[in-house]
């Protein structure tokens, strides 16, 4: 890798710097083959941490990416960023002052205030809890419960697709399928509009449910990854699915985030 395909890029943030690390990822996506590590220095709230952190950034020939509301310290990195020729990267003010323009309206300038324990937090924390209490069918009142169940076979990422869900507020059940197996009767009464039943490619099923084996350290040929087991399972998922009348996704090409938003678009519209 040619020298100048790394590079280090540091958060500064005076709360937990989830904002500015989420814009890194979402824009290092898009250059697969560079190499790059990400430093993040949070909760710095005086002058002196933050000229500190200045010092590293200047030795490391960093690219800065802040998220800091009090002014005080935005010019404090403005003004060191300009005098050392370090790239800084404002995520928050330009918006801030754009939204001042538009609505005179001054901000808050209060660090950490898209993290303050409101309700949605305690929400998001009850749906979490919710999402691991009804996680693979364990108790099926939930069923009857949730804002979404998912349904689907083995390896579909089920569980991942409820946490993720779950954290942003949804109340997320979820029920593993099997052939052999009986469906719990409080299937049949969910709303079908809150169902979502997932379903993968014959192939990528087969090397996931190898994959898992191999990790267990089991032999990977198995009934459980063969391709006529999995065939028959998705046989009888789909077609469950349309007796329920719920929405189906494919999963196969689609990473969680993607599969999430396709759920609450269909949500919303009911």
């Amino acid at each position: 890798m040619s020298q100048h395909s790394s590079l280090t890029i540091m958060v500064l943030s005076d709360s937990v710097g989830g904002t500015a690390s989420n814009v890194v990822h979402a824009a290092l996506a898009q250059f697969p083959d560079v190499d790059y590590e990400l430093k993040n220095f949070p909760f710095i709230r005086e002058e002196d941490q933050l000229t500190v952190v200045l010092e590293k950034a200047k030795r490391f020939n960093a690219v800065v990416l802040h998220t800091f509301v009090d002014p005080i310290l935005v010019e404090t990195i403005e003004t060191f960023c300009t005098e050392h020729d370090i790239k800084c990267i404002d995520v928050l003010n330009p918006l801030l002052s754009e939204v001042t323009a538009r609505t005179n309206t001054m901000p808050q300038h209060k660090p950490g205030a898209k993290h303050k324990l409101d309700d949605k937090y305690f929400n998001r924390i009850s749906a979490l809890e919710f999402a691991v209490q009804y996680d693979d069918g364990k108790d099926p009142r939930g069923f009857l419960e949730a804002d979404i169940v998912i349904l689907g076979i083995s390896r579909t990422s089920k569980t991942p697709l409820s946490i993720y869900m779950a954290n942003q507020g949804y109340k997320v059940a979820n029920l593993p399928l099997m052939p052999e197996s009986r469906l719990p009767d409080e299937i049949w009464s969910v709303d079908p509009n809150r169902m979502v039943g997932l379903t993968n490619e014959e192939e990528m099923l087969s090397n996931i449910r190898r994959e898992r084996m191999i990790s267990y350290g089991m032999d990977p040929e198995t009934p459980y990854s063969s391709k006529e087991r999995i065939r028959k399972e998705i046989k009888y998922a789909e077609e469950l699915y349309k007796k329920l009348n719920c929405q189906i996704i494919n999963v196969s090409s689609k990473s969680i985030e993607e599969t999430s938003a396709i759920i609450i678009d269909s949500l919303n519209n009911h």
